[in-house]
């Protein structure tokens, strides 16, 4: 369903460079470090059925719905990225408990596993989820996440939703054909793609300090774009030989969702300049899915003011409140017919 109406930003905000990079800039991150000073988070490790460790951080609100959210950051963030602390500190103050979970090789991660990231490597983060979740008691469990979060959160729901007792999902901005989100890397604002290439450069080398014998170091000294890297490391550090195949392995178009048994929400902005929109008519019609599309936006930005509040933190308590009573209704409904 398209709600071209629902994000209405002041008209000196509806540039989409301005949104993308109040994402996580200026006012948003400056109140995100004074939440991260306030919150009391219990770091985690999570683990996979195949040793994959994973951190993540929980919070518990004050006043609690025995019900759970699971964030999941996108690609170079991780749980203290701006946009994830500010979602989190919205949810907690409405009574949910939050886990920010971080990807393998993001946050103070790298030196837990020896295996490279890549995006195809949902199993292991549903997996490392089932390890949390078989120890807890909440009523409800839904699962949220940020552009390439958001794409392992729709891969994880429709793969192991269910198994997982997952309630709902929602996933914003996510990169649904990643080839052609990658396109528009290379042809857009110059910024993005030298944002992501020093943050990834970065990133292995991190790695190779806790890895020294994957002994890449030359390789990564002779790459300077992402489509290097991309060429570098793919190949080398992933099943897949093509870069082609690497990008269609996790892409969303098609009957990929097809398998989704719970809730669904995508929500997406037309003028997203690293995600194209277009590709949201590629993926197939599914019953449970609900795509939501704004004019504006940028990439997972909407933000509503100067203070960077974002609207999205509004838009997915909504939509978490509304399940939440559609599914108080449903049980009241079940206890009327067992007392009659």
């Amino acid at each position: 369903m398209d709600d071209l109406t629902a994000f209405k930003p002041p008209r000196y905000l509806q540039n989409p460079h301005l949104q993308t990079i109040l994402l996580s800039q200026g006012p948003r991150r400056l109140r995100a470090g004074h939440i991260l000073k306030k919150l009391a988070s219990s770091q985690l490790l999570l683990q996979a059925e195949d040793g994959t460790r994973l951190i993540a951080e929980l919070d518990y609100a004050a006043a609690g719905r025995s019900a759970l959210v699971i964030l999941l950051h996108g690609w170079e963030g991780s749980s203290r990225s701006s946009y994830l602390v500010t979602t989190a500190a919205s949810l907690l103050a409405q009574g949910f408990d939050v886990l920010r979970v971080n990807l393998r090789d993001h946050g103070d991660s790298h030196h837990l596993n020896r295996e490279l990231f890549n995006s195809t490597r949902s199993p292991e983060v549903a997996s490392a989820l089932q390890d949390f979740l078989s120890t807890q008691t909440y009523d409800q469990v839904f699962m949220a996440g940020f552009s390439l979060g958001a794409s392992f959160a729709l891969r994880i729901a429709a793969d192991a939703g269910p198994e997982l007792g997952l309630d709902a999902v929602i996933g914003i901005c996510p990169p649904t054909d990643p080839a052609r989100a990658m396109d528009a890397l290379n042809r857009g604002f110059f910024g993005y793609e030298r944002y992501f290439f020093k943050r990834w450069y970065a990133s292995l080398q991190r790695k190779l300090q806790c890895f020294p014998e994957l002994d890449y170091a030359a390789d990564l000294a002779a790459a300077k774009s992402l489509d290097d890297l991309n060429r570098i490391f793919i190949p080398r550090y992933t099943r897949y030989s093509e870069v082609g195949d690497y990008y269609a392995a996790y892409a969303l178009v098609g009957s990929r969702l097809s398998a989704l048994a719970i809730p669904a929400y995508l929500i997406a902005a037309e003028d997203d300049p690293i995600i194209p929109v277009d590709d949201l008519k590629r993926i197939d019609a599914i019953e449970s899915l609900h795509i939501e599309t704004c004019r504006h936006g940028g990439h997972c930005g909407f933000i509503e003011n100067l203070a960077a509040r974002s609207w999205v933190e509004a838009r997915m308590l909504q939509i978490l409140r509304e399940y939440m009573n559609q599914a108080g209704r449903l049980e009241e409904v079940r206890r009327q017919a067992r007392v009659m």
